[in-house]
């Protein structure tokens, strides 16, 4: 906003309301709110202090009262989605909690397509996300390793998890944008890479493909990256 000093600023740090003057019109969980329905209905790049403004049905410059940046606003949104990461009591089979922690992540990132742009430790340590990972450590208590591997794995699985559903949504979002079908597309795709192969210039692909089974399962890909990932962490018996 015009005028306004440039300091670093956690708005975690901002109290909500002061203890003068009128009652707020809005709270922070009503721009949220408000900015996650916009991005859900239109991506991210539909999310304007404008916009949200107009779903809250206030002025724009009133807004900057209670968001001074559009960062901020970025943060109140992945705070929200964070709150959705359901806790349960830790199993005590720590690697059965990672991967149902990888599920939960997977599922929310396909209800809101914009979380992946998001993504960023910057935004890590909003309340929700905090409580998300205190979950996490309390679910990894029975792995035998210090705090900064735990939180290294954590941040490994949420990478992988993240650029896995980034490439699902761009596959998704091409797909509806085809003028054609899928199966003619992929028809056409297929053709033209098997002509390139039968050339013999790529021996090793020709026999990489000889062995494709069919269809990718992409359930199946994922249950093997998180496998692998775990794996990597798995104390050396």
């Amino acid at each position: 906003m015009a005028g306004r000093a440039a300091v670093p600023e956690v708005i975690w740090a901002r109290p909500e309301r002061t203890g003068r003057g009128p009652k707020p019109a809005f709270t922070r969980a009503d721009i949220a709110a408000a900015a996650v329905r916009i991005a859900d209905a239109q991506g991210l790049d539909g999310v304007s202090m404008r916009q949200v403004a107009a779903e809250l049905g206030c002025g724009t410059m009133s807004l900057y009262n209670y968001v001074p940046r559009k960062e901020d606003l970025y943060e109140l949104m992945v705070d929200a989605a964070s709150g959705e990461h359901e806790p349960w009591e830790p199993s005590g089979d720590w690697r059965g909690d990672m991967r149902r922690v990888a599920y939960q992540t997977r599922a929310l990132m396909h209800r809101h397509p914009w979380v992946p742009r998001l993504m960023s430790p910057v935004y890590g340590f909003s309340p929700n996300a905090l409580r998300y990972l205190e979950h996490c450590m309390a679910c990894m208590d029975p792995f035998d390793a210090p705090y900064g591997t735990k939180m290294e794995l954590l941040g490994m699985l949420n990478g992988c998890v993240t650029v896995y559903v980034a490439t699902e949504l761009s596959t998704a979002e091409r797909v509806r944008s085809l003028p054609w079908s899928e199966e003619q597309e992929n028809a056409v795709r297929i053709a033209y890479l098997g002509s390139q192969v039968a050339a013999g210039a790529y021996p090793r692909l020709a026999a990489a493909f000889m062995e494709d089974t069919g269809p990718i399962d992409m359930d199946a890909v994922f249950d093997r990256m998180l496998e692998r990932v775990l794996d990597g962490f798995e104390p050396r018996r």
